[in-house]
């Protein structure tokens, strides 16, 4: 636990796999608690207190509950899935949370017709750049795709909120597989992440959003170039994990709200739609 940031990823991605579930690896504690018991080993019991100890100054301050009222901008990013049945009964959950700009990513088929059509209301701005977009109850500027794949999965734009401009980032790293031949699959997804990461490095307005799925978590080392740059607005302002992925039993935070230049006041995950990913919100002071 103490050394994840240290374990290699030369050989079958191991460091990310590790870190994309390190928060479970507290679930050793209580077992070798048992097995101190069953041994009747006081020192073996004492020695648990080494692993508790390591793991409560990693999480343990995501156990406390951080959210706060107040702030000026509601932001939601979902990965709606592309083979979601009900794209517009998603659009629609969405909307209802009140959030001031909604970020889409895996869109495709007649999700974004749909999508556009169910948010227009709510929502009188948007863009959308290959398979992920943006709605904003502000008026936006400056959308363009953000190259960080052979096909648009990265968009930037410019929302223009009552306290002045904000520069927004949707993003959808690519996807990772395990295979016992390979391991944990990552190098596309690791690449992203640093054409995203340059992009972010060359962003001048001073208040910048970034929203998606990472298809990883904040702790894995290998999306340094994107999680060096920004601050999460889960770990400052939200209250447990905020696990997002599979939407039935979460196990993994990969959907990410990520900032610089604003402050955090309270993020949560917001309830399951037909995705198997769980939206998430945060609010921000600008």
């Amino acid at each position: 636990m103490s050394a994840h940031a240290h374990l290699p990823n030369r050989v079958g991605h191991l460091g990310s796999l590790v870190e994309t579930f390190l928060p479970w690896t507290g679930l050793a504690v209580p077992l070798l608690l048992l097995c101190a018991l069953v041994r009747r080993s006081a020192t073996a019991a004492v020695a648990v207190l080494l692993p508790a100890v390591i793991w409560c100054s990693l999480f343990g301050g995501m156990l406390v509950d951080k959210r706060a009222g107040g702030g000026d901008l509601t932001v939601v990013t979902h990965n709606v899935n592309e083979h979601n049945p009900r794209p517009a009964r998603t659009a629609r959950a969405l909307a209802a949370s009140g959030a001031d700009v909604v970020a889409l990513e895996e869109l495709g088929g007649t999700a974004i017709p749909e999508c556009v059509r169910t948010l227009a209301h709510a929502y009188p701005y948007h863009s959308v750049q290959g398979t992920v977009g943006l709605w904003s109850k502000y008026p936006i500027a400056d959308a363009r795709p953000v190259d960080i794949s052979p096909w648009v999965r990265a968009m930037r734009t410019t929302v223009r909120t009552p306290k002045g401009p904000v520069a927004v980032f949707v993003a959808h790293l690519m996807s990772v597989r395990f295979t016992a031949s390979s391991g944990f699959t990552t190098d596309d997804r690791d690449a992203a992440a640093r054409r995203l990461g340059a992009a972010l490095g060359a962003e001048t307005l001073p208040r910048t959003v970034l929203m998606g799925d990472f298809n990883g978590t904040f702790e894995d080392m290998a999306l340094s170039a994107v999680t060096s740059r920004l601050r999460s607005a889960q770990a400052e302002a939200g209250a447990g994990f905020g696990f997002t992925w599979p939407a039935s039993f979460p196990v993994a935070r990969i959907d990410q709200i990520l900032v610089r230049g604003v402050d955090p006041r309270s993020s949560w995950t917001l309830p399951a739609t037909d995705s198997d990913h769980l939206p998430v919100a945060a609010t921000l002071t600008l």
